[in-house]
């Protein structure tokens, strides 16, 4: 019920932007997210946003990323920019139903950034 894509190789400095589709049901209920597992990491939120549009970012990220929702087409986009090597991982979307928490996963894409 998650789709993403647009994660890569990319070289330090450089930018990538990932996508998520997500169902109409769970989109229009959803806080929209997105975490990053690093190498023998746990998960980390990276960014998140309301369907009313507050954001939330992670404080490694804060500055150099930013999320949006299209609400017309069911997708959270997060922009990334300035990668450093640090940010490499399997970036995952998040849909938290905000009424019960439940939480809904993509099956992640991968972002390397080298150095």
């Amino acid at each position: 019920q998650l789709v993403e894509s647009g994660g890569g190789l990319v070289q330090a400095g450089g930018s990538l932007r990932l996508s998520c589709a997500a169902s109409v049901i769970i989109f229009k209920v959803s806080r929209m997210g997105w975490s990053r597992h690093g190498s023998g990491q746990q998960r980390d939120l990276v960014a998140s946003i309301t369907n009313s549009g507050n954001t939330d970012y992670g404080d490694s990220v804060n500055g150099r990323f930013t999320i949006s929702r299209d609400n017309a087409k069911n997708t959270v986009y997060l922009q990334m920019n300035s990668l450093k090597p640090e940010d490499t991982g399997a970036y995952y979307c998040n849909a938290r139903i905000m009424q019960t928490g439940s939480d809904f996963w993509g099956q992640g894409t991968q972002v390397t950034v080298s150095s």
